[in-house]
């Protein structure tokens, strides 16, 4: 490949194979997949022919991942911080968005962004932007602060040119603390349909953060609080959510006033007998100065 840069011809790399341009790359199967810490693997490093001393991440504004970042080739802004902090001080990161190109002129020394969105140049954390159809010198890939006589340099408006930064998003950790509220509140106030809907929502969010190997305690977090609920509910399914005394209040009533009649004809063997059957069904009857007045004991 290095002779055919020499002597002239094509070569062409489209992602994975892109990411081995450079001198170092990411072993992507291992750190998203198989949760491995993030490290860099040796590149092939054909872009030193050009004076690169990179590190090259197609599928830079990568979206897929829902609930979870996967950026810059699945890594995550926090993925990927950890690895530039790896980096020696003389390389750095070029990003290639996905249905996005680079073409080299050796020539002309020039690198001609095509396709659909951008490259960026990162350097510890700070990038630099080029539009498509931008048309670069290559020093403008080896250092963004440089610029090659009559070739103009395609710096991106000032929005685009800052520290990278994660966008906002919620966490694993804060959507578990999310359904344990919301099945708290919901189980106090004798909402099944709530409990239930919030233990469902934490298992959609166990599913849609699987896939993000970064989680490692937080996921095992959310597997403990799940099973906390499912237990609740089994508990609240047996033992019922309802207060008893909502739904025996009525028929106490009609015992309580038929035992009052009893007692005001002096039937006291009637009335005991009331009183002593729904004491061995755990309701205890207290006749009280201010009336009568009944609890279920446990």
């Amino acid at each position: 490949m290095r002779s055919k840069m020499r002597t002239g011809g094509a070569v062409t790399f489209a992602s994975a194979a892109a990411l081995t341009l450079g001198r170092y790359t990411v072993p992507v199967y291992e750190i998203y997949k198989v949760g491995s810490e993030p490290s860099w693997f040796e590149g092939l490093n054909v872009l030193s022919e050009l004076g690169l001393n990179v590190a090259v991440i197609p599928h830079y504004d990568n979206a897929e991942g829902g609930h979870h970042d996967t950026r810059f080739c699945y890594l995550g802004e926090r993925r990927l911080s950890m690895l530039e902090h790896q980096l020696p001080d003389d390389a750095h990161v070029i990003g290639v968005d996905e249905h996005t190109g680079v073409i080299f002129d050796l020539d002309a020394d020039t690198a001609t962004v095509i396709g659909n969105s951008t490259i960026t140049i990162r350097i510890k954390g700070k990038s630099v932007v080029h539009q498509t159809g931008a048309v670069l010198p290559i020093d403008a890939l080896r250092d963004p602060t440089r610029g090659a006589v009559n070739v103009a340099i395609d710096f991106a408006p000032q929005a685009l040119v800052n520290e990278t930064i994660a966008p906002e998003s919620s966490s694993l950790a804060a959507e578990v603390k999310d359904a344990e509220q919301a099945f708290d509140i919901a189980l106090a106030s004798g909402d099944a349909a709530g409990a239930a809907r919030a233990t469902l929502e934490l298992e959609s969010s166990i599913q849609n953060w699987s896939a993000d190997t970064l989680q490692g305690r937080e996921m095992d977090l959310a597997h403990a609080a799940l099973r906390s609920m499912i237990v609740r509910l089994g508990d609240a399914a047996v033992g019922g959510l309802i207060d008893p005394r909502v739904s025996l209040e009525p028929l106490m009533n009609v015992l309580l006033d038929l035992r009052s009649a009893v007692r005001a004809d002096k039937r006291y063997d009637l009335s005991d007998l009331i009183r002593d059957r729904l004491a061995a069904n755990n309701i205890e009857v207290r006749d009280t100065p201010e009336g009568v007045e009944w609890v279920i004991n446990s």
